[in-house]
């Protein structure tokens, strides 16, 4: 759409509904027909969920992503300890409700993928440092400033 408005030399609301309309009215049935194909299947896949459903999501969310999000916390806060010389703890569950997931050196530290990058309000919100980790295949890159883990 960036480009048709560039191209469109009128300026008010009335006159950008003419110029497209009168160019592309087909595309609004268009798109009107894959919204509803789409709210079909949505409807189809709500419909579709059930206990045993639920039942699976929640044993993945509750005993396998929880063991493993706390073990790649702990391993990483182990190598990142050992790469800065200094000593590690897990958070007691005070902490982990102020989003610090452990501390190196005494300084309290959050550790997130690397998606979490552009949720800036995170980093903002956090004293300490913020680990990002990132698995790739079976290997996990890791990034944090050095300078935000002395005491």
């Amino acid at each position: 759409m960036s480009e048709l408005i560039q191209e469109f030399d009128g300026k008010t609301l009335q006159e950008w509904e003419a110029w497209y309309l009168g160019r592309y009215a087909d595309r609004l049935t268009v798109a009107k027909d894959r919204i509803k194909a789409m709210v079909t299947k949505l409807q189809a896949a709500i419909l579709a969920i059930d206990d045993q459903m639920i039942d699976d999501w929640l044993r993945d969310l509750v005993i396998v992503k929880t063991f493993v999000g706390l073990r790649f916390q702990e391993a990483i806060l182990a190598e990142v300890s050992r790469s800065v010389d200094g000593g590690y703890r897990l958070s007691e569950p005070s902490e982990e409700a102020r989003g610090i997931d452990g501390f190196i050196n005494g300084v309290p530290v959050s550790i997130k993928p690397v998606t979490y990058k552009v949720k800036s309000q995170l980093a903002e919100s956090l004293q300490g440092c913020l680990i990002y980790y990132e698995k790739i295949d079976n290997d996990l890159r890791v990034e944090f400033n050095e300078k935000d883990l002395k005491p």
